[in-house]
């Protein structure tokens, strides 16, 4: 395994913890953080769960992640009964969220954007800062 591939292993868990956490210390945090923060984070550990499993440029790899979460974030438009029993549960609630927001979309991309920078500069190949490794 490269050492790309065990650097997104690691931001993985990495992102979540830190998104719970920031959850978990939402009292502390002003409400814009609260609101989406967590959305954000989503989507960076989504990006870099995708970046672990396909091997593409970075925008291939930021449009199928976003693709994803908003996916997810519509099918939440979706109320039939035996979803929400499952969305009522924490691991129902973290992957599949329990509401439609615009807002959120949003906060995906703005996650996503997050996520490319860090992998165009520190991950995938830092030293080298050339445009056309975003194509």
């Amino acid at each position: 395994m490269s050492n790309t591939k065990i650097t997104y292993l690691i931001a993985i868990p990495i992102t979540i913890v830190l998104g719970l956490l920031i959850r978990s210390i939402k009292t502390i945090l002003p409400d814009v953080v609260n609101l989406y923060a967590g959305d954000a984070l989503y989507a960076v550990m989504m990006y870099y769960i995708v970046a672990f499993i396909v091997r593409k440029p970075i925008l291939y790899k930021a449009i199928i992640a976003l693709i994803i979460c908003y996916a997810i974030e519509c099918s939440q438009l979706y109320q039939a009964d035996w979803i929400n029993t499952i969305r009522k549960t924490l691991p129902g609630r973290l992957v599949l969220g329990s509401g439609f927001l615009y807002s959120d979309l949003l906060a995906y991309f703005l996650g996503i954007v997050v996520a490319v920078g860090v992998d165009y500069l520190f991950i995938s190949n830092p030293k080298s800062h050339n445009v056309s490794r975003l194509k």
